[in-house]
């Protein structure tokens, strides 16, 4: 894990430095601040919209599955493709969404764009999934107005198309956004603004898979298509009422080509080539942006096949559902209320952290840096795999023992086993602990190593690699697939899930995710963190009695949460 050369619960400002502010000065910038009303209002309207745009989002990929199989007549694999590729994607834009918020909108614009595009993608969805012969009857003649298959296939995929660049907008931005509100009240609120940020992600993530997923699979897909349409709506009016109250940096240059100017004048290796000081074109403080961004790549990297793991709750995991007994007495449960226990123990978790948990270890020095957080996720995600293998065994022995019960879907008949779909909490709440400690460290991780100009671009490289985890999960089941092949009983990856070994598969994933856990301990070991910028700010000739630098009014403020080694980082990597 990473070494630490101090203790990570001091004081942000160091005693002894910056010796140029006065004595009233140091005590207003040492003592804890709380929020205004102001900020308690715009940071509760940013959450909110949150909320309400989680509802939204899971509420579209909580049956893509179910959807894909009932009423687009896709193959199980095939809609499995559809849901891996449709989350990677989501999780790609980003990118481009935070580059966008940086370089030429700002976030609050990029923010509010995405969202209108966003509902043109929802509002197609309801239009594929409508009866339209139940709402308009027949023409004259009697020809159905209903959309033929392919046309419903169209609208869908356009739909998700508009929905993925709508989200990726809004993702790479409304984090970093939220956390700009509170970041002069320390790095405490910072921490805790995430924390808070990802409960009100997971309740409306709970209220999409225990409500909305219900309608969609026991009442009808158009009505549960149409109520994210409806919540998205909501976000935005929420998003703007308070616009004239934000917070708003404007956008600088473009970030990503003055990145590489940087990397091809120092030849990749000697940063200091690069400086004002030394010939070069670039500022001291974008050089040592560029170094911390090329630093936290490694860790992205390992972060890969987390999110690969992760993807396996709406992809396998929904299959291995779909073979298992659904109901509760006489009623149907939708497949995908399994999500509800990943997010209840997130909701349960995650204000036991942060109020708890953290303050105790912080009090007694003991706090836990970004990384080793993280790895304590990857611990648990790979524990996931691992029980949904064991319940995969138990589930086709039960079939093999006492046949199979024939349970209806939608439209669609499952042979599926006497067990409960129940039996796989435990695999989802793994997967939902672990993103407590994984992913919400990860995004505090991505905010606070990111200098103040490049956090939309850092916060949307940190998304992608949950986009680039889909794929890599899909990578996966296609390779599986051609090296076991599909026909039973060897295929580890079948059309049929009851006739292969799809065990085998997770018990690879388990042992991937084991390995991959090993390296990045070795990668966090050797990290270095990145200062917070007040603090370089006020390091930066401690010998000058000045008031303060001048290029303190010039950067925006923003603060590690932890881990902060205490070492200026070098410039060469």
């Amino acid at each position: 894990m990473a070494s630490s050369d101090k203790d990570e619960s001091e004081p942000l400002l160091k005693k002894g430095v910056n010796n140029g502010l006065n004595m009233e000065e140091k005590k207003e910038m040492g003592q804890k601040r709380s929020m205004s009303g102001q900020q308690l209002l715009v940071v509760g309207c940013i959450l909110m919209c949150e909320l309400c745009e989680r509802l939204t989002y899971y509420s579209v990929t909580a049956n893509v599955v179910l959807f894909c199989t009932n009423v687009l007549e896709l193959e199980s694999t095939q809609a499995a493709t559809v849901s891996l590729v449709f989350s990677g994607t989501v999780f790609i834009i980003p990118v481009i969404g935070g580059y966008i918020a940086d370089t030429l909108a700002g976030k609050y614009n990029t923010i509010l764009g995405s969202g209108l595009i966003y509902v043109l993608g929802l509002f197609l969805l309801p239009a594929s999934a409508m009866n339209y012969t139940d709402w308009f009857g027949s023409d004259g003649d009697g020809s159905s107005y209903d959309l033929s298959t392919e046309m419903r296939r169209v609208y869908y995929f356009m739909g998700l198309v508009f929905v993925a660049i709508g989200t990726g907008g809004i993702k790479a931005n409304v984090g970093p956004f939220g956390a700009q509100q509170v970041e002069d009240l320390g790095p405490e609120a910072v921490q805790s603004f995430f924390n808070w940020f990802y409960w009100f992600i997971n309740a409306g993530s709970f209220v999409a898979f225990l409500g909305v997923a219900y309608v969609q699979q026991n009442i009808s897909f158009s009505l549960g298509y149409l109520i994210p349409f409806i919540s998205m709506v909501i976000a935005l009016i929420i998003f703007v009422a308070v616009k004239s109250k934000y917070k708003q940096y404007p956008p600088g240059g473009s970030i990503i080509v003055d990145s590489l100017g940087v990397c091809c004048q120092a030849g990749c290796r000697n940063f200091d080539k690069a400086r004002n000081a030394n010939g070069g074109k670039y500022k001291d403080d974008f050089v040592d942006g560029v170094v911390a961004v090329l630093r936290i790549i490694p860790v992205f990297l390992l972060i890969i096949l987390y999110w690969a793991i992760y993807s396996q709750m709406q992809s396998t995991f929904f299959l291995q559902g779909e073979r298992m007994d659904a109901k509760i007495g006489s009623v149907t449960m939708p497949i995908a209320v399994l999500n509800v226990f990943n997010t209840i123990i997130i909701l349960i978790l995650i204000p036991i952290m942060d109020r708890i948990i953290y303050p105790f270890l912080a009090k007694h020095n003991r706090s836990p840096t970004h990384l080793q957080r993280i790895a304590f996720g990857f611990i648990l995600s790979a524990l996931s795999v691992l029980v949904a293998g064991i319940l995969e065994i138990y589930r086709k022995k039960d079939i093999e023992n006492n046949g199979y019960i024939q349970q209806d879907l939608a439209s669609d008949t499952f042979n599926a086993s006497h067990i409960s779909i129940f039996a796989q909490v435990p695999e989802f709440a793994l997967v939902g602990a672990s993103e407590v400690f994984a992913s919400v460290s990860g995004l505090e991780f991505a905010y606070s190593q990111a200098p103040s100009f490049m956090q939309g671009l850092v916060m949307g490289l940190f998304l992608m690699m949950s986009g680039l985890g889909n794929y890599v999960s899909e990578a996966i089941l296609e390779i599986v697939k051609e090296a076991s092949g599909t026909k039973p009983p060897d295929a580890w990856f079948p059309e049929e899930m009851n006739d292969g070994k799809t065990e085998y598969l997770f018990f690879m994933l388990a042992g991937l995710m084991a390995a991959n856990t090993l390296v990045f301990i070795v990668v966090a070991y050797f990290y270095k963190y990145r200062e917070p910028e007040e603090q370089q700010i006020l390091e930066i000739d401690k010998t000058v009695d000045v008031e303060k630098p001048p290029a303190y009014d010039s950067l925006d403020k923003s603060f590690d949460n932890q881990g902060y080694t205490g070492e200026r980082e070098s410039t060469k990597l």
